[in-house]
């Protein structure tokens, strides 16, 4: 464990509006730099991870969708030692890996359940993608570049269109259940459906701000992607953090409290 002390972050709640998001992304930058080891790390192994997808599924078209929807849904699970991160920082301290390890190795049954949940999500998205786009597609798609001829690419409006939409509407709950839902999971002692539903209350109380973040979050991720999965490695530590700061806004929660200036020797 790392106990160095640092300057604590702003994280006293403040309201919701669409500039929100903005000020999210500042707080999870100031995290990234000033504790930038834990972020890095994470991002660099699920950036390798996103590689090793590429590699092993890279001429079969629905291997490699199944698998980067996956790891797309599940990612925010595999961050969230760095809400962790997050909130020693707020009171000032400043944590290494060891320390964000304790967490995995608690075996917190919730997290674990709710990473089976939106595996399942995950699942459910490709089944009802590859029904969609099978049925609908006058060639058979089998390589990603199939997939960009015959759907991305043709001049008439209809499919992609419509893969887009449904995309969107599948993602659309999966994101109002976790985006504070999985911080909420690390900071308390909440069972999962309380978690939840605290998650769509937020979700429906700020409907603008929260559709801003989700928007903000896919061009982002979109962003990493099309960097091949290099930009992931610092986007993915500095949403994970602002995500952190988006959870104490949206749920009010009181600033952590400072820990104790050392003693002089």
């Amino acid at each position: 464990m790392n106990d160095r002390l640092s300057p604590p972050a702003t994280t006293s709640p403040a309201p919701v509006t669409l500039r929100s998001p903005l000020r999210w992304l500042a707080l999870g930058w100031a995290d990234l730099r000033r504790n930038p080891a834990p972020g890095l790390i994470h991002g660099l192994l699920l950036a390798a991870f996103g590689w090793l997808l590429l590699w092993a599924a890279r001429d079969q078209f629905w291997w490699l969708a199944g698998a980067f929807s996956g790891f797309l849904i599940v990612a925010p699970i595999l961050a969230t030692g760095l809400y962790h991160v997050s909130r020693a920082r707020s009171s000032g301290r400043c944590v290494g890996m060891a320390e964000v390890a304790q967490l995995w190795r608690s075996g917190d049954g919730r997290l674990v359940r709710f990473g089976l949940l939106l595996g399942l999500a995950g699942t459910g998205w490709v089944l009802t993608s590859a029904g969609l786009i099978t049925l609908w597609s006058p060639e058979p798609i089998l390589k990603p570049v199939d997939f960009l001829r015959h759907v991305v690419l043709v001049r008439d409006i209809g499919l992609f269109e419509v893969w887009l939409l449904m995309g969107a509407l599948l993602a659309a709950p999966v994101y109002a259940s976790s985006v504070v839902a999985l911080p909420m999971l690390v900071d308390t002692s909440v069972p999962v459906s309380m978690a939840v539903a605290e998650s769509w209350r937020a979700v429906a109380n700020h409907p603008g701000p929260m559709a801003l973040w989700a928007l903000v979050i896919a061009v982002l991720a979109g962003i990493g992607m099309l960097t091949a999965l290099l930009g992931l490695i610092v986007l993915i530590p500095v949403i994970a953090h602002a995500s952190w700061h988006a959870y104490c806004d949206l749920s009010q929660r009181p600033p952590a409290p400072q820990a104790p200036a050392p003693t002089p020797t």
